[in-house]
């Protein structure tokens, strides 16, 4: 039986100390290739106006950014001090990017400016999803593509284990756990969509986690 959703944040990782820990986690999960962004290039994400919610350290929008040469790169981030390394570790990419401090529920652009929307890792965080969804509707073009990717609390025991010994850096591992005990099931996801703008999206349920992607149209 899968376990109750146990909610962890809604606001982010605000600590200095804790974000350069999961910086250092950001980019051994970038050199591993689990931080979704080959799912998103396979869900339909291209060149164009990005926007990424909850960058966290940045890597996932800039490796999108490097991959598929977008022309605009934005990024709507709670945390100041997560915004501080993004825009340096956008820095070291040498690609131009726009990191705004704001809440997903209610971002601060305009309807209709962005071309592709992409979120990794953040949505067990949003305090409302259905809200957010509305939101990545509202603040994309018609024939927008959406992706968002995050782990799923359904896993196998074996599976989570395995995740857990290799998280890096070990000081990490206590919020990996946290983050799975609030991550959504396939059916919970599917359910929320139903209530949001987003509700033709497609969900897909693999190894350790879920893509929900789709068009606006």
């Amino acid at each position: 039986m899968t376990k109750a959703r146990v909610i962890e944040t809604n606001e982010g990782i605000q600590s200095e100390v804790t974000a350069a820990s999961f910086d250092v986690f950001a980019r051994w999960m970038r050199d591993k290739g689990w931080n979704g962004v080959e799912d998103m290039i396979a869900s339909g994400i291209r060149p164009g106006e990005l926007l990424e919610i909850g960058p966290g350290p940045g890597y996932v929008g800039l490796e999108l950014a490097k991959k598929l040469g977008v022309r605009t790169l934005t990024a709507c981030e709670i945390s100041p001090a997560m915004i501080a390394l993004a825009e340096k570790n956008a820095a070291e990419y040498g690609i131009p990017a726009r990191y705004v401090q704001g809440n997903a529920m209610e971002m601060p652009f305009a309807d209709g400016s962005f071309d592709c929307v992409v979120s990794n890792g953040s949505l067990h965080e949003w305090e409302d999803p259905v809200l957010v969804f509305d939101e990545i509707h509202r603040a994309l073009r018609p024939g927008g593509r959406y992706c968002v990717t995050d782990m799923r609390r359904d896993v196998a025991a074996w599976k989570t284990w395995l995740i857990y010994a290799g998280t890096r850096p070990k000081e990490m591992r206590p919020g990996f756990l946290s983050s799975l005990h609030a991550a959504y099931t396939a059916p919970e996801i599917s359910e929320i969509l139903r209530r949001s703008r987003l509700r033709g999206a497609e969900v897909k349920a693999d190894f350790f986690g879920l893509c929900i992607s789709g068009t606006k149209a």
